[in-house]
Formats: structure tokens, sequence, C-alpha cells
């Protein structure tokens, strides 16, 4: 059954449209499992039924014509329970309902199975016989395996956009709607542009022609370039390489030959198939015949021919490797990427830059977290879709809610600048208050820092209404290097940054890499780094790298009074102490240099992160060796709830708002108040409207956030009673899911008149 599978689903996976591959599906089940009907129908969520989609056994014409309703009939029945339903005679059951146009008055055996995909029912999977018996164990668990696979590529190609109607025409440029998950808030217009765009066969989107005379044109002129191209790079290689390596050109010559590869591209144009969707069909079957070969060299070719397909690709789309890395992006540009890095946005151009589209990533990826940082509007994971769909074309991008439009109407577009009319305004009803300080109305005063590190332009620049830099990220400086930076330039940095407002105190965090934060230089390959080998245990493993930067960050206090240290991924009291002896050292070998300056050094106060579960446990202990605590809220999110915030596919059960991790913050304030140690909470929570209320009824009187929410946050305080929102949060840990607590969140923030906020904030 296995081996049947596997056949049945790489033959499906290779054909370009999904009517023909699920027609396809539909005739190898029958096949393989000897029944007499296979059908499978599509869920459309706007007409709220299913549609015959694909069928062999049922009358051909009912494809696209016969709908079922979500709650009518077997099928509506299996879409509603979200289960398998195998009967021995399909009419006698109370839920069949007869539609005389399938013509399936002659079966009655009956097996289905929902196709589900991430929770939502795409479809349904039918087998039918004429003669009455229940479908085997087997037969069903096969059906329900089908169904899991197929709802991915059913996923993906909706996302594409492939999913046609059968009777029209989709014209080429149509609106289409992407739902990704919200990474930073804002709007955001502009034309989607891919930063050094790396063309690639298997990335390419299908797509069909309406003059194959110049497809074949246009596929010639492309080949005629590539073997220019690879006649030279032949000749410039010749006498530096071994002939067996050089027998690769010849491999490249002979498929770009008429008679080989050409023959076959030019067939599937007259299909009615564009240039490089033709290219890509053939060189992928190609691909696919030298991975299958015995004899490992042969195998190896597959690359070479890979290779040579998206070289004959860029030459089709016009594009050139180091042509495209040199490309300016448009005035108003959206960034389009497989992942948004550091170092891509320390590269962009800041003031083309209006959004960004992630095609990886959600709403507490690192990615994230930097577009919040820059104040920048984010749409993260608008997966399965294929990033040159995007390329060049206008889109508007709401960080609010996730949504994507590409190719908007004229309606969409005028109501999307209204939109941004109304943000404007109310972001200049919060400037307003940019001088006043941030208490509460009935007079609780909070401590406002900010998150710092994530862009060198903005290290400079903290905001001169915070209270100082609760979090400075130290990665940013390794990331950008192809070297581990010197003791003395991060000390040139550090002492740039404590020097621009020596009053105000400014927390460093400690290298704290791994994750989703690799250095390129240090690769570090686990199957799950966030479980693994970063933060503190890292630097520990490596006292080198540690003592290194602890003296660089004591000679940039030198005279100095206001830099505290604090320790990433804390799991237990033996780690802060050993890495309070390396500090000590550090301290030591200094001062003598301090002396010798004319300046003092005095011990810089050392906190930890609280992110890792096991600490909460262990606050008494750590309170009698540390002076402070600060709350990474993202991180405590995510080992709480035991989910991967980077992975699309449990994204959405990460959330700051559960109560596990309402009542673990609870927790952490009460306790850090009774042991007397200053707490500071320094994840996205302090940064949203709702978590500012929150965490304010909890106990926290010092919270850190990225620049841009700061006047957002300050706006919040002066707007709200502490006595009322230790009403709610008493109301809210009473409560059993997130969706809940953000219900009474927005009723409190509406009747505290900040409904404005309710869109922005949570």
């Amino acid at each position: 059954m296995l081996t049947t599978l596997k056949r049945i689903v790489q033959e499906v996976n290779q054909i370009p449209v999904l009517d023909d591959a699920l027609s396809c599906l539909a005739k190898r089940l029958i096949e393989a499992l000897k029944v007499d009907s296979c059908s499978i129908y599509l869920a459309d969520y706007d007409q709220q039924h299913f549609l015959l989609s694909a069928t062999q056994g049922l009358a051909s014409e009912a494809v696209g014509a016969v709908s079922i309703g979500f709650s009518e009939g077997l099928i509506g029945l299996i879409g509603q329970r979200e289960e398998p339903l195998n009967i021995s005679d399909a009419p006698s059951h109370p839920r069949f309902k007869h539609y005389p146009e399938v013509q399936e008055d002659r079966y009655h055996a009956f097996l289905g199975a929902p196709i589900i995909h991430q929770r939502k029912v795409l479809g349904v999977l039918t087998l039918q016989q004429q003669k009455k018996r229940r479908f085997s164990e087997d037969e069903e668990a096969f059906l329900v395996t089908l169904a899991m696979q197929l709802a991915v590529e059913i996923s993906n190609a909706q996302a594409r956009g492939s999913i046609t109607s059968l009777t029209e025409n989709v014209p080429k440029d149509w609106q289409k709607s992407l739902r990704g998950v919200p990474g930073s808030s804002g709007l955001a217009s502009g034309l989607g542009y891919i930063q050094n765009i790396m063309v690639s066969i298997h990335n390419h989107v299908h797509g069909r022609c309406e003059d194959p005379e110049h497809e074949v044109y246009i596929y010639r002129l492309a080949v005629k370039q590539t073997q220019q191209d690879m006649t030279e790079l032949s000749a410039k290689m010749k006498g530096q390489l071994p002939d067996d390596v050089s027998a690769i050109f010849q491999l490249y010559h002979h498929l770009l030959d008429a008679n080989s590869l050409g023959r076959e591209v030019e067939v599937k144009i007259s299909e009615g198939w564009d240039a490089p969707t033709s290219l890509k069909m053939v060189v992928e079957n190609y691909i696919r015949q030298f991975q299958a070969m015995h004899d490992p060299y042969m195998r190896e070719r597959a690359v070479d021919v890979e290779d040579m397909g998206n070289r004959v690709l860029a030459n089709i789309l016009g594009l050139n490797t180091s042509e495209s890395a040199q490309r300016e992006p448009p005035n108003k540009a959206i960034l389009i990427a497989e992942e948004v890095t550091a170092a891509m946005l320390a590269e962009f151009p800041s003031e083309k830059l209006q959004g960004i589209v992630s095609i990886r990533g959600s709403s507490n990826s690192h990615a994230a977290i930097m577009a919040r940082a820059m104040g920048i509007p984010a749409v993260m994971g608008v997966s399965n879709v294929p990033m040159n769909l995007l390329s060049g074309k206008e889109i508007l991008l709401d960080g609010y809610t996730g949504d994507v439009i590409v190719s908007p109407d004229v309606t969409i577009r005028q109501e999307f600048e209204q939109l941004v009319v109304e943000e404007q305004l109310l972001s200049d009803k919060i400037h307003a208050q940019d001088d006043l300080p941030a208490v509460t109305k009935d007079d609780c005063r909070l401590s406002l820092l900010v998150n710092a590190g994530l862009s060198i332009e903005a290290e400079n620049n903290i905001h001169p209404a915070s209270d100082g830099v609760g979090l400075f990220r130290t990665e940013i400086p390794f990331m950008m290097r192809q070297r581990f930076p010197t003791e003395q330039e991060q000390a040139d940095l550090y002492r740039q940054l404590l020097e621009a407002e020596p009053s105000k105190s400014f927390t460093m965090r400690t290298l704290d890499v791994g994750g989703d934060k690799p250095l390129p230089y240090f690769p570090i390959s686990e199957e799950n780094p966030f479980l693994g080998w970063r933060g503190i245990r890292l630097t520990l493993d490596h006292p080198e790298i540690l003592l290194v930067q602890i003296r660089a960050m004591l000679r940039a206090s030198f005279g100095l009074q206001n830099l505290k240290i604090m320790l990433p991924m804390v799991t237990s009291v033996s780690e802060v102490s050993e890495a309070k002896r390396l500090i000590r050292q550090a301290f030591y070998e200094l001062e003598e240099e301090a002396l010798a300056q004319g300046q003092t050094l005095l011990m810089p106060k050392i906190g930890v992160m609280l992110e890792v579960p096991a600490v909460i446990y262990q606050l008494p202990q750590l309170s009698k060796i540390v002076d402070f605590f600060s709350v990474g809220s993202n991180d405590l999110t995510q080992y709480l709830l035991a989910v991967d915030r980077n992975n699309p596919r449990v994204s959405g059960l990460y959330d700051s708002y559960h109560p596990a991790v309402l009542s673990a913050l609870s927790t952490i304030a009460k306790h850090a108040g009774l042991l007397q140690v200053p707490i500071t909470v320094c994840g996205e929570l302090a940064g949203e409207p709702g978590g500012v209320v929150l965490l304010l009824a909890m106990g926290y009187r010092n919270l850190s956030m990225n620049s841009h929410n700061l006047l957002r946050v300050k706006w919040v305080v002066r707007n709200i009673t502490q006595s009322e929102s230790e009403q709610l949060l008493a109301k809210v840990l009473t409560l059993n899911n997130p969706q809940d607590v953000r219900e009474e969140v927005n009723i409190y923030l509406e009747s505290s008149g900040l409904g404005g906020l309710v869109r922005a904030g949570i």
C-alpha cells in the first residue's frame, strides 16, 4: 500500500493544473483499489457548498455543475463531522440525498474521507462500489492517508490562485487576496520587490500563453543566449578543469540541442503553456529521470540539468544574476523575501521601504520583531505562494490583519487609502502627548524603556521620551560581520551608546545567538535549535567569546554609571554563578587599566532574563545573586506553550494572552515584589495596548518595548486607571482561552476611549 501511495502522490504532484491532477488521482485510485467510482469534492466557503471537481465513475458532465450544501447529504455529513464515513449501503443511510445529475443510482458501498488542512475542511474524497459491502480497514486507512497528502497540494494550489472556474477565463492581472500572520502593525502600499532575486525552475509559477509562436521565439532566443554563455564559460575554464568536469559542458550543449530538450519544450508550448512553464515541465522531468538512475555519477547529473534549466529560465525572463543583484528597488517598495534577515534590512534603502511580506516566519519571529522595531508594516507566513507571483505587482499590505492584496481594483484601493488617512489621524493624536509623563489617571507612574539593537541605524537614536534602554540586543554587530568582532570594535560601539545619554540606564544583553539568529561564520546545525545550544549555554561553553564581550562592555563604561548586564536563556542558578565569575574576572583585569586612565570602573548591576519556565521556580535562589529580573515574554510564551513561534503550522497556538502565560507572568511579578527585586518586561507584550493594561495590573512598573510603540503605550497609560486594570485582570484570569481574554481587553479599551487602538493593538 505504501508503494502505491507514493507512486500516486508523485504522479499527481507532477501535474501543474489542479483540475487535471484531481482527474488523474481519481483514475489512479480506481485502478489501485479496484473500485467502481472515485470522486473529489472541493469546498467553496463563499457559496457554502462542496463542488464536484473530479470523478471517475459518476457522470462527467456533472463535474463543475453539481454542488452539495455543507449540511446536505453524505458529503456534507463528512465535512461536518470531519471524519471518514464507511457504509455498506449508501441509499439506505438517513443522510443520503439523491442527485440525479451524478448518476450514482447503481452504487451502494460508500467510503468518504475529509480533506483537511490546518483545521479547515478543503473537500471530500470518496470511493463507491456497486455491490453492498463495507470497505476494509486498510482501504479506509489508505484513503485517509491520501486525503491528508492531497490537502497540502490543494492548499498550495489555492494559495497560488491555481483553482480557476471551469467555465470562466481568469484575467491575467486579476486581484488576489492572500492571508498571512500580522507581523508588524501598519498599512503600506507599493510594488512588490525581491532583493537579489534567485531564478529557480522549481519555484516558477505555471502560466498559459495566447501566442505560442511568440513563446517559441523567446524560448529559442534564450537557448541561443545560454549556449553562448556556456561556450564562453567553457573557454574561460579551459585548462583549469579535469576532463570529466569539462564534459559537463558537453552535457549542457547536448540538452540544449533542438533535437533534445528543445523539441519537447516546443511541444509543451503548442499545448498552450508559456515558455517558462514548458521549460519547467520538461526540465523537471529530466531531473527525475537522472535522479532515478542507479549509477551514482549519472544521478549527480540531475544537479547539472537543474542548473542548465535555471540558466535558460533566467534568459527567458530577461534576468541576469549579476544584474538582478544590482536592481534598484522602486521608490515605494514592498520587500518580498523567503525570510527577512537583519542583513537584508540593513542593506535596503530605508527611504524606499514601505512594507515587508515574508513567505516564512510568524508574528514573533526575529524578522517580525525587527520590522516592529523599525516601524515597518509586515505580514509573515504567507506560505505556499511563490515569490515571483508578487514581484512587480501593486500590493496593499495590512499589518494589523495579515491581509495582502495583489493587483487591487479601484474600489479596494480607495478604501485602503481611507484607512491610511484614519491611521495618520490617530498617530497625530498620540504624538500630541509626547512630552507628558507615563502616569495613569489615578497617579500610578510607569517607567517606559526601549528595546534596541535590531538595526544599525536605530542604535544611535534611542527614543528621547524613554527612560532608558531596557534591552540592547548585542547580536547585530556579530551577525553583520564575517568573523567575531574584536574587543576594541565592540568597546567602541558600546561606548558610543552609553555616552549618548549617560543619565539613563542602559541594559546590555550578552550574546544571544542560536535558534532563529545564526552567525554566518559560526553555523549551528541542530534538530531543535530553540531547545538547543543558544544564549548563555553557548557563551559559557565558549568563555573566550563571553570574556571578550564583557571586557568590551566594561571598558566602554569607564567613568560612567549607566551600564547593566543581562544574561539570556538562563535555566539554572549555576549558570548565573559561572557567568558572574567570568564577569568578576574581567572586572578585576580592567580595574587597573581604568585607574591608569584616570577613570573609575564600577561593577555593573547583573540581571537575568526570565524566559525558560524553570526559572519561575528558582526566583528566591536567583534573587540572592542578581540585581534585577527581566521577563522575556516572547520566549517565555514559546516555552510555556511548547510552540515554535517560527513554525506557521503551529504559530496560531502561540499567544501571550493564553491563561497559562498570564498566570505565569502574574506569579513572577508577585514573587519579584516579595523578594524586592526590580523587574522589567522586555518582550513584545509590553508594547501592546492590551498587554500594558494587564502588566500594570500584575504589578509591573518597568516596561521595555520597541521605540515605535513607546508613545502609543504612553497614551494608553495616560488613559487608564490602575484600579480598573486590576479588576480586568481578576476577570481574565478566570477565563479559559485567549480569545475570551482578548475580547474582554478590547471591551475595556473601548470603554476607556482607546477604541482606535483595538484594531492596531491586540
